[in-house]
């Protein structure tokens, strides 16, 4: 497993400078035991092997998967992040402009050409690295937009170390033709889902393709939208190669109320729908700290999510929620009832219980964690003895055949050619998996005017609304919505309130699980006497001191609850990129800098 190679790399040291390779604790091929030669290396396939393990360290591990959605529309969190309050965020504090590990890479694929291994061989392990490389290089454009392409290793008296950026048409250019050449030349198998194979080429290139295509589309001030369509018909096809001949299907193991959730709760991954994942081993001590995160009122940034997103979950049947007349005054208890059961599985809800010194117990939202009610749940685990520190077995995917089904079907979308067998086997497939029973066999031809009004305005055709519905839901808190945002060009989104689900009124005390215990009650005046078991919210304008409350309802004495509505949330669009960190910038001025900052 990738597990047991990370472990041993720990004792290896693979640095790629001037044409030496350093490693230490381990000898290969009879070389002495603290250096190990390029000759070493690069002429034998175990050398190979180990020195292409260092590229996974590109890979995102758990502790990011599951911190990859703290800023997000839908996730009200502790604070609101600097890089969205007005004047908060500069070139000072950006980061993200470091190149090693490309080095590392260049290094690896210039020497990667000893006669002695064989061709398809070499090949193989430059289509790992060119993998990698697209991977950092995706990583790089989304963040910044224009950058330096590099594809060798420098010196320090090369002129071209200190060149100006190169257009993201080019870089991205060169990202595709390295998947193209991983996606051909891989050849390993891997059922661990921890290695890269051509198919985690050809589902990622699926995803690289989408972003670009889409963001080509709706950043019109670029003026390249006449190549939008060139690149989502390659994300097209580049999921449809995972879907004809990559004999992956989703997850439905356990039925409609488990499969989906499973798919992060697992310490082994779902094989027949991860295809990459982050993989925990607690035999070698790897462990994440999802528990800790998303259940602790101190530490992590206590994400919930927002009834406006919430909101976007169907009925059962397959119709809007928000078509149910009263739904803006249910209660959490009634509101919840009857919907998609992706939502059973996402947040604390109805019967969800917890394992708690060995007892199962039941666990409804608790107001000393979340914000508005939502309390995420989708990956932690279900026992109360991992909540403190790094100690969940829970895998964590990377890459899974949802997210091809989705990107397929939006790709298709987009270029007008979704048809209804499309729909039928990829959102309507994701659909049934969560138990809808109605608008799954064929695409819709209606726009939901919730989903239009709320979310994307200028979007009339309706298998593209439905298509971003099912994404923001199925890949909820994996990572991927706030450059889904960016490359919509919808970043206005992140303005919006964060909101609650609906209190009546105050002094009421609330069973939000409906188990006959009260859980919760909103005062401004504190009740007395309390009741045990309760959590008592204060929701006055002011705190003590006169400090103003970032928790408040709506309408003051009911309505939805709100969380930081006095912190100034202002989108700007010169957050579609990240600041030229200024360091860097100075080191060298030919980088220039992203317009607005």
């Amino acid at each position: 497993m990738l597990t047991e190679k990370i472990k041993l790399l720990k004792s290896l040291l693979f640095v790629a400078i001037l044409g030496t390779v350093v490693a230490g604790c381990k000898k290969l091929d009879q070389e002495p035991q603290a250096t190990a030669t390029k000759t070493a290396v690069f002429t034998n396939q175990n050398g190979l092997d180990l020195y292409a393990n260092s590229f996974y360290n590109i890979l995102p591990d758990a502790g990011t998967i599951l911190r990859g959605d703290a800023m997000a529309d839908y996730a009200a969190r502790t604070t609101v992040p600097d890089f969205l309050r007005p004047g908060a965020f500069s070139a000072q504090q950006s980061t993200g402009w470091s190149w090693t590990d490309l080095r590392n890479i260049n290094y690896f694929i210039e020497n990667c050409n000893s006669p002695l291994v064989a061709q398809s061989v070499r090949e193989n392990y430059i289509g790992l690295a060119r993998f990698f490389r697209a991977w950092f290089y995706f990583d790089k454009v989304k963040r910044f937009g224009d950058v330096p392409w590099i594809n060798k290793t420098f010196t320090v008296d090369d002129p071209a170390l200190y060149k100006g950026r190169d257009p993201r048409t080019m870089v991205m250019d060169s990202v595709i033709a390295d998947l193209d050449y991983a996606a051909q030349h891989i050849n390993i198998s891997d059922n661990t889902r921890s290695l890269i194979t051509k198919y985690v080429a050809y589902a990622f290139k699926s995803r690289v393709c989408l972003f670009e295509g889409t963001f080509r589309k709706y950043h019109t001030e670029y003026n390249l939208q006449s190549s939008a369509n060139g690149l989502l018909q390659q994300a097209v096809d580049a999921a449809q190669k995972v879907m004809t001949d990559g004999g992956f299907s989703l997850n439905t193991a356990g039925g409609t109320d488990k499969a989906y959730r499973q798919l992060f709760i697992s310490q082994v991954p779902v094989a027949s729908e991860v295809i990459l994942a982050s993989v925990m081993d607690p035999s070698l001590s790897v462990y994440n700290d999802s528990n800790w995160y998303w259940t602790s009122a101190t530490y992590g940034d206590r994400v919930s999510f927002t009834r406006t997103f919430v909101n976007t979950y169907l009925n059962i049947d397959g119709t809007p929620f928000t078509d149910k007349s009263g739904y803006q005054t249910l209660t959490f208890p009634q509101e919840v009832k009857g919907r998609d059961m992706r939502l059973q599985q996402t947040i604390r809800m109805g019967n969800y219980t917890r394992l708690n010194g060995g007892v199962q117990e039941a666990a409804p939202p608790v107001f000393s964690y979340t914000y508005t009610g939502y309390q995420p749940i989708k990956l932690t685990q279900d026992d109360a003895s991992m909540d403190g520190g790094t100690r969940n077995t829970n895998s964590m995917p990377i890459i899974r055949y949802a997210e091809v089904l989705l990107n397929y079907a939006e790709a298709k979308a987009e270029l007008g050619t979704l048809t209804d067998g499309d729909w039928n086997s990829t959102v309507g497939a994701l659909r049934r998996r969560a138990g809808i029973t109605g608008n799954t066999s064929t695409k819709p031809v209606t726009v939901d005017t919730y989903l239009q009004t709320n979310y994307f305005p200028a979007i009339s055709d309706p298998a593209i609304l439905e298509v971003r519905r099912e994404r923001g839901i199925e890949l909820a808190l994996e990572g991927f919505r706030f450059y889904d945002i960016v490359r919509w060009k919808r970043g206005s989104l992140m303005d919006q309130v964060w909101n609650g689900f609906y209190v009546p009124a105050l002094n009421q005390l609330i069973d939000l699980n409906e188990d006959g215990k009260p859980d919760v009650c909103f005062y401004k005046t504190m009740p007395s006497p309390t009741v045990a078991g309760v959590t008592y919210v204060n929701v006055s304008a002011t705190l003590s001191g006169g400090t103003p409350n970032p928790q408040r309802l709506a309408n003051d004495n009911s309505g939805e609850l709100t969380w930081l509505t006095n912190v100034t949330r202002k989108w700007d669009d010169k957050y579609y990129l990240y600041p030229i960190p200024e360091t860097d910038r100075l080191i060298n001025p030919k980088l220039g800098q992203n317009p607005g900052w």
